[in-house]
């Protein structure tokens, strides 16, 4: 092989690893956004790396609340296979606007009201109670700032604000599901919010360079 053939081979291969490079730079700078959020991809739960489901936007009335997310440590695209799941999982709320305490109170509340028999409410009205307190620590979300309710296998559902924990854990994993059903539910806070959390088109989060 002459010289020439082999300084084209090995132009040839580093414009291959260059490229090769480039797009694994974008790859991992991509992020999914919800309602100019960023919402990241994987999500540390315990000792489990979670993936994001799906995200979309809370609106109430006519203002947007918050940007809600699911993550699991598989894809699922139904209700019965969210709640069945074993594993961790997480929900992210981000702030789109300012809350006080009684109105995110209340939300929290109606939401697991309506979409909990009352068989379920009477198994865990221990830690409904618990849960009802920690709002009392939270005078008000603010906007941007990112509320989170964690199943963690062997402790229990723990809630996060700003990364700082709020609450004990509580350990009863029907709790959880309650509470995932406020978005999941058969009468979810928001129609549109339970397809997008579930993967599904209408919220699906648009892909874009950070």
């Amino acid at each position: 092989m002459t010289r020439k053939a082999v300084q084209f081979l090995l132009n040839l291969s580093l414009a291959c690893i260059a490229y090769a490079l480039a797009g694994m730079t974008a790859s991992a700078a991509s992020a999914a956004e919800v309602a100019g959020v960023k919402i990241d991809d994987i999500a540390r739960v315990g000792n489990q790396d979670l993936k994001l489901n799906g995200a979309g936007i809370r609106h109430k009335a006519i203002f947007k609340a918050y940007v809600a997310a699911l993550y699991l440590n598989e894809k699922r695209t139904t209700v019965g296979e969210v709640l069945n799941l074993p594993g961790a999982k997480r929900v992210t709320i981000v702030m789109l606007r300012d809350v006080g305490n009684e109105e995110l109170a209340r939300g929290f509340m109606s939401g697991i009201q309506q979409n909990s028999d009352k068989s379920e409410k009477v198994r865990f009205i221990s830690q409904l109670q618990k849960f009802g307190e920690i709002f009392a620590s939270i005078p008000e979300l603010k906007k941007g700032d990112v509320l989170t309710t964690d199943w963690v296998p062997e402790s229990g559902t723990v809630i996060h604000v700003n990364g700082r924990k709020v609450s004990d854990s509580l350990p009863d994993p029907a709790f959880y599901n309650a509470l995932l059903k406020i978005w999941l539910g058969d009468k979810p806070v928001d129609a549109k919010l339970k397809p997008a959390m579930l993967g599904e088109k209408p919220e699906e989060p648009q892909r874009g360079n950070s």
